[in-house]
């Protein structure tokens, strides 16, 4: 195979491009556009790139977060906006962090998101043959040699960012010695560590990345894509662009620390003479407060049993998220808020916090449930009955049944027998009505051994269901569960991971967990909502929207996981 053989047919391969950059003042006054939008918008019409190409490309090597979500959301966001294509690629150059697992897991998480990639999923992994002949190419250009330095003497000769590196004593080796050393790296003649490819640039740059980076090293590791075939294999920052030019990206969209990569992307690019040209442009990533995406801190709090699993309803991975009951529609919708630009910041958690409770609005049916239960007895309830009530105040989502009968259960924090200024619930001889039944009056207390109040006694106003009472007020409105036919329940109740808005504060992040954002409380709920299936989602009235846990729930033993409370403290910008 020739080394362009893969581009030259690629169809609606893009006439070259230059960078462009866009004046922030002009941005704002071009339909609204961020940058890459007006990138695009340029290219498409001045003839730059006939069709839009976009690729999303994770490495297998953990679990997708909420920052991966900005890039999903950006990448297949464009490409459905401007008619173009997005690519599924797996960058699998590094065979001892990937897993299968990894792969499967992102593949759902796009789905999951409400997005479909262009073709069947790609592999770095599938060009590797590609990527050979391109190195052996540089070889015969004298654009690339093998190092025999020690990982040690690579590193310090490298210099810094205010000392030149120095050139390996390999650097002036012939075309024929690289060649042969080559071949040797790949037949597995070197152990690990013994060789590197590396380009053959500038080790005096200014850009450190310049400095005759390694595209290759010796790794004698089975692939989960190409098994034993490989003892070598190339570096993330060779094999990227060279996969984008492969595929016919036109528009490389990654993050601002990959900005300094650039020269390297554009050289590596130009230097195997690739018919298709692809070129990166770089935006700020999503960073949120009270949130950690780094993988090495994750990966500590799974490993040191802080949370319960990568998908823990707490973490900001997206099984994670999707376990806690967030929506897709609600990640999207934010992601659309945070925006795209080319300056870092952080990003208030209340806005996604927003974003979830604006998509669940309307879209997740009303339930009761009582979280702390306290036994009222209704003594004048002629008789057990069962009420129907819709299961959305404003959406058409049909009705449910909600039995009353003559023991039920309302919240402790419902009842107090000395209450404070502006109480509006349940008091001594005071009254307050039934979500969706009567108004009732209490009047009897009932305490234990330790006056503890352990039932209330209560009489029902037969006149007012479904109407106000005669000649006063009743302000008072509370949720209540059948104590006979309710269900019990186990609900777990999350709240942040972390105390701090920078978890990083102090010396040590795991210092700042939050020892309170998870407890697990014995609930009692109607009927209807154990009959929910895995991550149905609800608002259970007066305490927040809940989730019928992923795996755990079942109609027999219910388990729901609270997704957010009801409060919300963010304000959005007025359109």
């Amino acid at each position: 195979m020739k080394p362009n053989d893969v581009v030259s047919s690629l169809p609606n391969n893009p006439t070259p491009n230059t960078h462009a950059s866009v004046d922030s003042a002009q941005q704002e006054q071009q339909a609204g556009l961020d940058f890459v939008r007006q990138v695009i918008t340029d290219d498409l019409a001045t003839g730059r790139a006939k069709q839009i190409v976009t690729r999303f490309p994770p490495e297998p090597n953990g679990y997708l977060h909420i920052g991966h979500v900005k890039a999903i959301c950006l990448n297949f966001g464009v490409a459905e906006e401007f008619d173009g294509l997005c690519n599924l690629r797996f960058d699998d150059t590094n065979p001892d962090a990937e897993e299968q697992e990894y792969v499967d897991g992102i593949a759902n998480d796009v789905k999951w998101l409400g997005f479909n990639w262009n073709g069947e999923p790609r592999y770095a992994s599938g060009y590797f043959d590609q990527l050979y002949a391109w190195a052996v190419q540089l070889i015969e250009q004298g654009d690339a040699y093998v190092d025999l330095q020690s990982p040690e003497e690579i590193k310090l000769n490298r210099g810094s960012f205010v000392e030149p590196g120095k050139n390996s004593p390999y650097r002036d080796a012939s075309i024929e010695e690289n060649l042969t050393r080559f071949e040797k790296m790949r037949s597995g003649e070197f152990k690990e560590g013994e060789a590197v490819l590396r380009a053959k640039i500038d080790m005096a740059s200014t850009n450190v990345h310049m400095r005759d980076p390694i595209l290759y090293r010796v790794l004698h590791s089975e692939h989960h894509q190409t098994g034993d075939k490989w003892k070598i294999y190339p570096m993330y920052d060779y094999a990227h662009p060279l996969s984008d030019a492969i595929e016919g990206i036109t528009h490389s969209l990654c993050t601002l620390e990959f900005q300094d990569h650039r020269p390297f992307y554009d050289w590596i690019v130009e230097k195997v003479k690739s018919k298709a040209v692809p070129h990166q442009y770089e935006s700020s990533r999503l960073n949120v407060d009270y949130t950690i995406t780094s993988k090495r801190k994750l990966r500590k709090l799974v490993e040191g049993g802080y949370v319960n699993g990568w998908d823990d309803p707490r973490m900001p991975t997206v099984v994670g998220m999707r376990r806690r009951g967030f929506t897709p529609e609600g990640l999207r919708d934010f992601c659309k808020r945070v925006g795209v630009s080319k300056t870092d910041g952080i990003v208030d958690v209340a806005m996604l916090e927003f974003c979830i409770r604006q998509s669940l609005e309307n879209t997740a049916a009303r339930g009761m449930a009582v979280l702390s239960p306290l036994k009222v007895t209704l003594t004048n309830l002629p008789e057990d009955m069962d009420l129907t009530h819709a299961r959305h105040p404003n959406v058409d989502m049909g009705d449910r049944v909600i039995p009353l009968t003559k023991e039920i259960y309302i919240d402790r924090k419902d009842f107090e027998e000395v209450p404070p200024k502006g109480f509006k619930r349940l008091v001594p001889d005071g009254e307050v009505r039934l979500r969706h039944a009567y108004v009732i009056k209490c009047d009897e207390v009932i305490k234990d051994a330790n006056g503890e109040v352990i039932e209330l006694k209560c009489s029902i106003d037969p006149e007012t269901l479904g109407k106000n009472p005669e000649g006063r007020k009743v302000k008072g409105v509370i949720h209540w569960v059948s104590a006979t036919k309710g269900i019990p329940a186990e609900v777990r109740i999350y709240d942040r991971l972390f105390t701090e808005a920078d978890p990083e504060t102090g010396d040590d992040y795991l210092a700042n967990l939050n020892p309170e954002s998870l407890k697990i409380v014995q609930a009692v709920i109607e009927p209807a909502l154990a009959q929910a299936t895995p991550e149905d989602r609800f608002q259970f009235e007066r305490e927040g929207y809940f989730v019928a846990d992923q795996y755990d729930h079942s109609p027999e033993k219910p388990v729901f996981n609270r997704i957010l409370d009801l409060k919300d403290s963010f304000k959005p910008e007025k359109k």
